[in-house]
């Protein structure tokens, strides 16, 4: 017999797909949301491993102390694609959590 329950992973990738543009979220917050809060390195894994072609807005997902964990060209590409969204970082590479982070309650003015 099979399962129709969605694994953690395409739990992962549907909350992923639904961070809002310019909007932010941490890896414990992806993983609070798909039902399991203490997998936040699990969700980091998921992410690494998103195929090239994926559409999936990977880049919204930051540590949780507002600082992009990835390094190199795909942390650099991770900064430019989050500020053409209006997202501000600082010079010391933080962003305002308190400003720019998901809140999947409110309804369109996730920064609200």
């Amino acid at each position: 017999m099979y399962s129709l329950a969605p694994s953690f992973e395409q739990r992962v990738w549907l909350v992923l797909d639904a961070i809002p543009y310019g909007t932010v979220a941490s890896y414990g917050d992806i993983a609070l949301l798909a039902g399991h809060p203490r997998a936040a390195r699990q969700v980091g894994r998921i992410l690494k491993h998103l195929p090239s072609h994926s559409q999936l807005p990977w880049y919204r997902v930051i540590a949780q102390q507002g600082t992009i964990s990835l390094s190199g060209e795909r942390g650099a590409t991770q900064r430019d694609v989050l500020r053409k969204e209006g997202i501000v970082i600082s010079e010391t590479g933080r962003i305002d959590m308190k400003k720019y982070r998901w809140r999947p309650e409110s309804t369109n003015d996730a920064r609200g």
